[in-house]
């Protein structure tokens, strides 16, 4: 996410009254960058249909007035990454390998060291805000482990009010419960290293009707519908509540996502994946090799295009939104940081105005809320989240430098727009439920920015670009660490930059 947000009086008058707004950044063909701006919004109301199947067992709760207060669950915190189980902690079991299926058994393991391609089908309507989500995930495990149980990453469980209707696992019913943003979700025996099972979850949810809090990342309001981390996907268990504006969320990639969106009238969608097929009220996309799949649409968005060298840029606004400044923008960030880091990954980068909130990445797609100022930064933070979230991911909550600094460091240095930070020098290896909401953007994305700087400057550019490359190279596609960063740039240069890293990243060196 970037630190840029929309001047409005009532947004004013809101963050007197609460609010931590989370940024968040479009991570679609480009990748994963964090941008501040928001918007008030309207109010409305939801409807759903279609009651609970047998096999569902929890649904999430939110207080009266749709904004996560002290009515919702408490999340449990997370200190430290040494405070958690590891995903895949449990004994392998002693059943003999399968190329499918589950066998019978237990091993109280999970993992994200999976495989998962992902069929979905959301039937939503604009007017009441209802949003059902039928999905299908065909997972091989290509852990080096055995797992019992999947975790699965829905802000719709936070946001939503969602109440699971359906979940099996290899065509049998089993029982799901809902704890913060994770549906749990037992296999119903053993799923060996090699093995295949495709399970499905549905769900029905209500899209918030503002954009207090979180609200922005689930809503339909000033004529936008925008849906972030719907799609229930493979992840660990993380809280979803925060000081600040972090993203609470690590997702591996997924070779394969094909989502069909019915809606009750014509609306003109940006997404994650490209449509493939469908017309009118029923429209399929498909992604490959990405991280989330957000959805942003609305009845009278207006299509502009533009090329760089092969890729396609589409900008989605409204009337009035601010698309030649916005196109300009993300042809710069896109000509400018590919020529450092190398090809931008997919063939399509979407920037779609938004009805408020921060700027928000997902692989192949950006959202802009409406009104945002500051947008050639905004845009190229969002843009540098392409490489930096979509190419190499990490876990974004508890290892935020690895993607919020070298995404800011690329758009401050691209645009000559280095700064000194607002607040104290701070470590730079903490979780974000470790820093404050003022000192947060200050410290990850301001003073972590400036460290890579600085590196630059003491290795030289051929030495320091050289490393980057390598990183993303090395790393295309995978989750990997802040550490794995700092040692790859480390290993290109004859200086010792470890003397460098020991104050700032003292749980890593």
């Amino acid at each position: 996410m970037s630190r840029l947000r929309r001047p409005n009086a009532g947004w004013l008058l809101a963050l007197v009254a609460l609010l931590v707004v989370p940024t968040v950044m479009g991570v679609g063909q480009f990748g994963a960058g964090t941008a501040m701006a928001s918007a008030m919004t309207t109010a409305g109301s939801l409807a759903t249909s279609s009651g609970p199947s047998p096999s569902i067992t929890a649904a999430a709760s939110l207080d009266s007035s749709g904004s996560i207060g002290p009515s919702a669950p408490a999340a449990s915190p997370i200190p430290s990454d040494s405070s958690l189980p590891s995903p895949s902690d449990g004994p392998l079991a002693s059943a003999p390998p399968t190329a499918d299926g589950v066998v019978p058994g237990a091993v109280n393991a999970t993992s994200m060291a999976l495989t998962a391609e992902y069929d979905a089908t959301v039937r939503l309507n604009f007017g009441t805000r209802s949003f059902q989500v039928a999905s299908t995930m065909t997972i091989t495990n290509t852990a080096a482990e055995a797992i019992d149980r999947l975790e699965l990453n829905t802000i719709a469980a936070r946001l939503g009010r969602m109440t699971v209707t359906l979940a099996r696992s290899d065509g049998r019913a089993v029982t799901a419960t809902v704890k913060d943003q994770t549906i749990t979700v037992p296999l119903g025996g053993i799923l060996q290293p090699g093995g295949r099972v495709v399970v499905r979850i549905d769900y029905r949810a209500t899209l918030r009707s503002g954009l207090a809090g979180s609200n922005w990342l689930f809503t339909r309001v000033n004529g936008i519908l925008e849906a972030h981390r719907w799609l229930p996907w493979i992840s660990r268990a993380t809280p979803f509540n925060r000081p600040n504006h972090g993203d609470p969320f690590v997702t591996p990639v997924s070779p394969r996502v094909r989502v069909t969106i019915v809606s009750d009238r014509v609306i003109r969608w940006a997404t994650t994946g490209e449509q493939v097929g469908g017309t009118g009220t029923t429209k399929v996309f498909e992604a490959r090799n990405v991280r989330d799949f957000a959805i942003a649409g609305a009845p009278d968005y207006r299509l502009t295009s533009a090329t760089v060298g092969s890729v396609t840029i589409h900008v989605w606004g409204r009337p009035g939104f601010a698309t030649a400044a916005v196109m300009a923008a993300a042809k710069s960030a896109l000509a400018r940081q590919a020529a450092l880091l190398g090809p931008y990954p997919y063939r399509t980068y979407d920037l779609a105005q938004t009805a408020g909130g921060y700027g928000m990445e997902s692989p192949g797609l950006t959202w802009i809320p409406g009104g945002a100022g500051s947008i050639a930064y905004l845009v190229a933070h969002e843009t540098a989240h392409q490489w930096f979230y979509g190419v190499v991911g990490n876990d974004q909550a508890r290892q935020p430098y690895a993607d919020e600094a070298a995404a800011d460091f690329i758009a401050r240095y691209t645009l000559n727009l280095r700064r000194s930070s607002r607040c104290a020098t701070a470590r730079l290896d903490l979780n974000i439920y470790q820093y404050s909401n003022t000192c947060y953007y200050e410290t990850i994305y301001i003073q972590g920015g400036n460290f890579l700087d600085d590196t630059r400057r003491k290795m030289g550019n051929p030495p320091f670009w050289a490393g980057i490359r390598d990183y993303l190279a090395a790393n295309r596609f995978k989750i990997t660490t802040t550490k794995s960063l700092l040692d790859t740039l480390d290993a290109r240069t004859p200086l010792n930059l470890v003397p460098r890293y020991e104050p700032r990243f003292p749980s890593l060196y």
